[in-house]
């Protein structure tokens, strides 16, 4: 009984340290922004490659949308884990956030001229898929960054509202176009 009682014990304690969450370390939130980056970066350069691409671009575009929204979440979900950054921690991270910015308003605003193009692809709901692309790649970089201010130390968490709204108005005027 008392062996059974140990074992019991040991696989309860086991099992509750599987089911923690792992802390994450900041450069793991680092490198998730680097895939990000990566990611943003694809998807501009299908974007910004389409309508000459046809329909195969378009497919494309939907693919590396699928594939940011992967990253953004699995960043999401590390930032969480890290908890609150220190003062170099969370300025090396909001300059990483701040460099990639530029890329994700321009790609919004690419594909905000495009809807007639997707239109025009003869498979029909390509402008619904975009647009459902759109909504989702908000919401999760919404998550993302609201996670990446709920941890920035107190002087940062300008800036960063500041980016997260920069391309939250990006998101606004290509999801328009869709509408």
């Amino acid at each position: 009984m008392v062996y059974f009682s140990r074992l019991f014990l040991s696989l309860s304690l086991v099992a509750a340290s599987l089911a923690a969450p792992a802390k994450r370390t900041v450069a793991q939130v680092e490198a998730d922004i680097a895939t990000i980056s990566s990611q943003v970066t694809a998807l501009d350069n299908d974007i910004n490659g389409f309508p000459a691409s046809g329909l195969l671009g378009a497919l494309d575009i939907h693919s590396a949308a699928g594939t940011l929204e992967t990253a953004l979440d699995q960043a999401t979900s590390d930032v969480t884990a890290t908890g609150p950054l220190d003062e170099a921690d969370g300025t090396t991270i909001l300059n990483a956030v701040e460099a990639i910015e530029p890329t994700i308003i321009n790609a919004l605003t690419s594909i905000s001229t495009k809807q007639a193009d997707f239109a025009a692809e003869p498979i029909s709901g390509l402008s619904a898929l975009v647009l459902v692309d759109l909504q989702t790649l908000q919401t999760d970089t919404d998550g993302f960054g609201n996670a990446l201010i709920a941890n920035a130390p107190a002087d940062l968490v300008a800036t960063a509202q500041t980016i997260l709204a920069n391309i939250n108005a990006a998101f606004s005027t290509a999801i328009a176009a869709y509408e």
